[in-house]
């Protein structure tokens, strides 16, 4: 990450959330634009857009869900990286996120630190 501006995109159709990640992000060394999008139709077209270096994915979604819009996004870049972050820890879903190459899961409710880390660890690869 070494002085790079990482930019992340947060995909969560819950503004409480978005918000949430966003404070955190702003607050973790290395980390420069934060974009949002609140579905999986947002998410794909945030992503083309702006070509994040992370995303932080959401799983029930309206429109579109996360696994979904994930497979689709590795569809365009099949180097994304991207976190699953999820209320739901159904044994398929997490099997489908590993299917389809998803760097992380982690489980809401999250700890603030348990983020921070997971985003330094990525942004070092």
């Amino acid at each position: 990450m070494n002085n790079m501006n990482y930019k992340i995109l947060i995909v969560d159709d819950s503004s409480f959330m978005r918000t949430l990640l966003s404070k955190i992000f702003s607050n973790t060394s290395g980390v420069g634009e934060i974009y949002q999008a609140n579905n999986g139709n947002e998410a794909l077209t945030t992503y083309k857009d702006k070509r994040p270096d992370l995303v932080t994915m959401d799983i029930d979604m309206p429109e579109m869900d996360g696994i979904e819009a994930a497979k689709q996004i590795k569809s365009i870049d099949p180097n994304a990286k991207i976190v699953m972050v999820s209320s739901s820890d159904k044994k398929n879903t997490r099997d489908e996120a590993e299917k389809i190459g998803i760097s992380q899961y982690i489980r809401k409710p999250f700890d603030r630190l348990e983020i921070k880390k997971t985003i330094e660890s990525l942004s070092k690869e």
